[in-house]
């Protein structure tokens, strides 16, 4: 009887080794720090999968890129790989991969945040998502960015001539570079950790974020002025190594993409919260914020309408092009 009790305790504690291994855990990066708004939805999203998976289904959140070296194409070739499990990184930087990415920034392309929160969840966000099967990746998602304002050491921004002669640092990407260029501005294409050191030394004089970076990244300390413009939009995508994906169930696979569409409504209501937060911060520390009326930016409209032309040229699908303006009545 007694080995027959060990049996059974035996049995029973190997089936529990089973269930406890049974636990899947994903890393999931970010390339902004604790307190920037997509890494506080990826802690959202780390929730609701948790919750919606009875635990079954771990997400552990990593900022400021620590697990790729802050290098956004490498983190791609990492996803790809399977070395990453899981990854938020911006649609701009995609469109290193596939230059149909780089509709989404188009200048002046969406109203408003509802209008790009439709376009992203719809048929052609969807489309770019699907096309990230072809790098090797999954593409789980894709949420709102902020929209992109002005910060410089200068002057106060209220009009495109504001900005003549002015070092503005850009991402590189083409896109920034021709819309800046056009408005007379001198675009100086560099990453964004050499930012702050490149304003403290005068070698840029502005850069353009949405205006919570300028708060997580402390640039209110080597800027005097900020310019809420909204000229240009952005997405987070989420993506998920393939491999790791297939793996789950069909209901884990399920929880994660419900997770997914909660985090990124979660992520719209906070972000508009921020950014008022983030403005009011910013005038605490005696930075002067202006706003573009109507009027005012009707001169910046009118710049990006003029390079349509050449921003189709940078999306090289003139199809998806003409089904973008089309989708948000700009065709």
């Amino acid at each position: 009887m007694r080995k027959l009790k060990s049996l059974i305790v035996a049995s029973l504690f190997a089936l529990g080794s089973t269930w406890v291994s049974a636990k899947t855990t994903f890393t999931l990066s970010t390339p902004d720090p604790d307190n920037a708004e997509i890494t506080l939805a990826a802690k959202k999203y780390a929730e609701l999968v948790a919750a919606k998976t009875g635990g079954e289904v771990e997400v552990k959140v990593f900022p400021n890129g620590q697990l790729y070296g802050g290098d956004p194409s490498a983190a791609v070739r990492q996803l790809a790989g399977g070395s990453l499990d899981m990854l938020l990184l911006s649609s701009s930087l995609y469109a290193n991969f596939n230059p149909k990415f780089t509709a989404i920034s188009i200048p002046y392309l969406f109203d408003d945040n509802a209008q790009l929160r439709s376009y992203l969840a719809g048929p052609l966000g969807q489309e770019l998502l699907n096309d990230l099967n072809a790098i090797g990746l999954k593409g789980l998602s894709m949420w709102q960015r902020p929209f992109r304002q002005m910060t410089n050491s200068r002057r106060a921004i209220q009009s495109p001539k504001d900005l003549a002669g002015m070092k503005f640092r850009v991402p590189n990407n083409p896109l920034w570079v021709e819309f800046f260029s056009k408005m007379g501005a001198a675009p100086t294409p560099m990453a964004f950790a050499e930012v702050y050191n490149a304003l403290q030394m005068g070698v840029v004089d502005g850069q353009e974020n949405p205006i919570n970076i300028p708060v997580t990244a402390k640039l209110y300390e080597v800027q005097k002025f900020a310019t809420i413009s909204n000229h240009m939009a952005d997405g987070w995508v989420l993506a998920i190594n393939p491999g790791k994906y297939n793996a789950l169930s069909d209901k884990d696979k399920q929880a994660l993409q419900a997770a997914a569409t909660e985090a990124e409504a979660w992520k719209a209501a906070n972000d508009a919260a921020d950014a008022k937060q983030s403005v009011d911060f910013l005038v605490s520390k005696g930075v002067a914020v202006n706003t573009l009326t109507a009027d005012q930016q009707k001169a910046f409209v009118a710049v990006a309408k003029g390079l349509f032309p050449r921003f189709s040229q940078l999306v090289k699908d003139q199809a998806f092009f003409d089904k973008t303006l089309t989708a948000v009545g700009k065709k």
